[in-house]
């Protein structure tokens, strides 16, 4: 009897709580656009058909405009990292955003658009997609993860997991 009394309790408090953040984070209002940065550790792989697979990490760069709290424009700018005959010299590209608000601070997204990769000076374009999710640590502060396919060629896939902060202005 007293640890369900106890477990009543908790919960009671746990519920509390939730509902207090969730109405001081409803109460904070975003202005559309809303423009956004981000700095990522980008954990690539490109997978030939054919031989073993290259992995390495580089950094990518992010940034766009959100129009609404469903949908944005976002661009990648990524770089470095070689793995044996695999260099990353950049990695360009731009995407329409969809947004699934999960609650007020955390989201879930997917994205599609194209994509400019050059590995050793040779140097490929073609459609990307994927898709991640983020969580606010601060009210203009975002942690986040995500999974593109960057190139999905008959000789070869490049796929990168992202994992980074973001920042809205």
């Amino acid at each position: 009897m007293k640890m369900s009394v106890l477990s009543l309790a908790s919960a009671a408090l746990l519920v509390g709580a939730g509902t207090f953040a969730a109405s001081a984070q409803a109460q904070q209002s975003f202005n559309y656009p809303q423009g956004y940065v981000g700095g990522d550790a980008m954990f690539w792989s490109l997978d030939p058909d054919n031989g073993s697979s290259r992995d390495s990490v580089g950094l990518r760069l992010r940034g766009g405009a959100q129009f609404n709290d469903y949908f944005a424009l976002e661009g990648h700018l990524g770089t470095g990292g070689s793995d044996g005959g695999a260099e990353l010299d950049y990695l360009a590209g731009a995407y329409a955003k969809g947004i699934f608000p999960v609650s007020p601070d955390v989201r879930i997204y997917g994205l599609a658009g194209v994509t400019d990769v050059d590995f050793n000076s040779d140097r490929e374009s073609g459609f990307s997609y994927g898709g991640g999710a983020e969580f606010d640590v601060a009210p203009n502060l975002a942690v986040g993860a995500d999974y593109m396919r960057y190139l999905d060629k008959s000789a070869y896939t490049f796929d990168a997991a992202s994992v980074g902060l973001r920042y809205r202005f």
